[in-house]
């Protein structure tokens, strides 16, 4: 049984989280299991440390306010050596001036060095703070306080970002900072020779403005990766439509017999489409359903969303229905399903041209933080943050509506396919569980549409061609895949194994909307009383991270139970299930795999 070295209330020096400092704090108690300290920093931050991350007090020595090089002689300020100077020599002030001249210099160089690495950091999230959790960016604003703007500088690209300093944090935010020492006090030196007063009405703020150079990250490669995505997905995707109506799909018959381009365009089908999406924009526009206002933007203002898809849906489904009773032939999808998924195409890249174009006239303050700069990198990740065409949101609109819902709508298609090819009387039994598991999935989604609006396509990523691309195109034809696919491979389920595949299932959706729940609740408020029993970790770049709940078992819950309904809607195609899989794990965002590709990021 290992022993405890240090004992509650006893005060020592704790490392920081991420760094190599360490500060005074206190010990609050000890987990005898996990041999973890849980210790309160000054700042009233609450950690748990291990052993070997806590020191003594004794361990560090104090830094001596005289010189600890000088000789015994000159501390003892010895009279034996000669006060006589020559007169040659030069006085002793000149010589210190000299010296004094010379470090001068060496601090000018140190302060072009130094001015590369300075970077803004906030340590304390605290009071209406929206952060970024598990791995995406932050964003934080807090209201009436002093506000500070950073200017940042690379090659002829100027971005300026602001962010806020809570008056009464600043001596904690100096004591605790994580910058070495010479860079804070460059930091001061900049904000006393840099501030300057603006008034603005009666509200006077202070204004910091300092230069620094830094590079903007890119995701997916950069430029060439990006070309080889926007040009890839679309090949992948009629790749795997041509396969799946192969008699028998397999890699042995790779690749599959390729259709002329004529036989994929027809200019009556992509007009059906326009008009599937206009009416799904008309639905947006009907005033039903709250308003809800969303997260700050850098600016502060929060834009107004109108939470109706699950309206739209129902509408949608009256539709539908009324079509199958005037004995619409609904069976015209199955039969030009490639030539919807080109019309999706091209409409797809139609407008995200036209995002490109208005968004070169695009205020500062609308642009994507995933921006770059780069005409193509941002034509791929999207320009403009909130593109909108008076109140209609374009992209909260194409997150949930044409392509969510439309993914429902195939399904039905190639249920009622399934039977008229097979000459059923009824569907199949796999059929009838990738119908309801599909749409169990997109029902929870626009149920709960307002948590849409703290994930990281809404308050980070731009609107170009990947969220364009991927939500009229891959949500609605490649989730759809176990669907298409079953019309003409048919494969009997046995009971048990049914009942095995939905409780897989309902396991899945457990652990998905739980965690969800739980992380949405925590990016809105995460002072909320509800939450109060979650531990978090205060990380070094600022923002608070959950630890414990459903996010104490694994990193990303959310994908886990994700990745869990995917098996179950791949499970009843059987003996082909993993190319089911590779249709519904495959997601755009390359770095995630998860079956969704909206709701999946939640």
């Amino acid at each position: 049984m290992p022993t405890r070295r240090f004992a509650d209330g006893e005060v020592v020096r704790g490392r920081w989280p991420g760094s190599s400092l360490y500060y005074e704090v206190e010990i609050l108690s000890h987990d005898s299991k996990s041999q973890l300290y849980t210790v309160k920093y000054k700042d009233g931050t609450e950690l748990e440390l291990k052993e070997s991350d806590i020191k003594p007090l004794t361990s560090f020595r104090q830094r001596k306010s005289g010189s600890a090089s000088s000789s015994p002689s000159r501390r003892r300020g010895s009279r034996s050596r000669s006060r006589s100077r020559s007169p040659g020599r030069p006085p002793r002030s000149s010589r210190r001036s000299a010296s004094a001249s010379h470090q001068a210099d060496r601090k000018e160089v140190r302060k072009e060095i130094l001015e590369v690495k300075l970077t803004p950091l906030v340590l304390k999230p605290f009071g209406n703070s929206i952060n970024r959790y598990n791995g995406e960016p932050e964003h934080r604003e807090k209201n009436d306080l002093p506000h500070k703007t950073t200017q940042v500088h690379t090659g002829s690209f100027s971005l300026q970002e602001k962010f806020h300093l809570p008056q009464e944090s600043s001596y904690l935010s100096t004591q605790y900072s994580l910058r070495p020492r010479r860079e804070e006090i460059k930091l001061k030196e900049i904000d006393a020779q840099e501030e300057k007063i603006v008034t603005e009405g009666p509200t006077s703020l202070r204004t910091f403005e300092v230069t620094t150079k830094q590079l903007k990250e890119v995701e997916f490669g950069g430029v060439p990766g990006v070309l080889t995505i926007m040009l890839g997905l679309p090949a992948f995707l009629f790749l795997l439509l041509l396969m799946c109506k192969q008699k028998e799909p397999s890699l042995l018959n790779f690749p599959p017999p390729l259709p002329a381009l004529s036989d994929l365009w027809d200019a009556r089908v992509f007009g059906l489409y326009l008009v599937w999406f206009f009416l799904q924009a008309l639905f947006y526009l009907l005033p039903i359903g709250k308003v809800v206002e969303g997260t700050p933007l850098a600016d502060g203002r929060r834009l107004k969303y109108r939470l109706n898809g699950f309206y739209a849906f129902i509408l949608t489904s009256g539709l539908v229905g009324a079509s199958l009773l005037w004995d619409v032939e609904l069976y015209y999808v199955y039969n030009h399903f490639l030539q919807f998924a080109l019309a999706a195409t091209v409409w797809a890249v139609v407008l995200s041209v036209y995002l490109c174009a208005r968004a070169l006239k695009a205020p500062r303050n609308d642009l994507s933080p995933a921006s770059s700069g780069n005409a193509i990198y941002d034509f791929f990740i999207g320009r403009e943050l909130n593109p909108r065409i008076g109140t209609f949101d374009l992209k909260y609109f194409c997150e949930l509506r044409p392509g969510l819902i439309g993914w429902v709508v195939i399904n039905l298609v190639m249920l009622l396919a399934e039977m008229k090819v097979q000459n059923r009387a009824f569907p199949s039994l796999a059929m009838i569980l990738v119908n309801s598991f599909q749409l169990l999935y997109v029902v929870d989604a626009l149920w709960n549409e307002e948590a849409l609006l703290t994930t990281m396509d809404i308050i980070h990523d731009g609107f170009g061609f990947m969220l364009a691309f991927g939500d009229l195109v891959w949500v609605p034809f490649i989730y759809s895949f176990q669907a298409f696919y079953l019309v003409a491979h048919p494969n009997e389920l046995s009971w048990p194994a049914a009942s095995l595949i939905v409780a897989l299932k309902l396991c899945g959706f457990i652990i998905f909307r739980c965690a969800n729940s739980q992380k949405n609740a925590f990016r809105k408020n995460p002072n909320d009383p509800k939450l109060a029993h979650l531990k978090t970790i205060h990380t070094s770049t600022g923002k608070n991270l959950l630890v414990s709940g459903w996010w104490g078992f694994v990193r990303h819950p959310n994908y886990l139970g994700d990745l869990i309904m995917a098996l179950a809607w791949s499970l009843p195609c059987g003996k082909h299930v993993r190319g089911a899989l590779v249709g519904s794990f495959s997601r755009p965002r390359i770095g995630c795999v998860c079956p969704c590709w909206v709701w999946g990021s939640l």
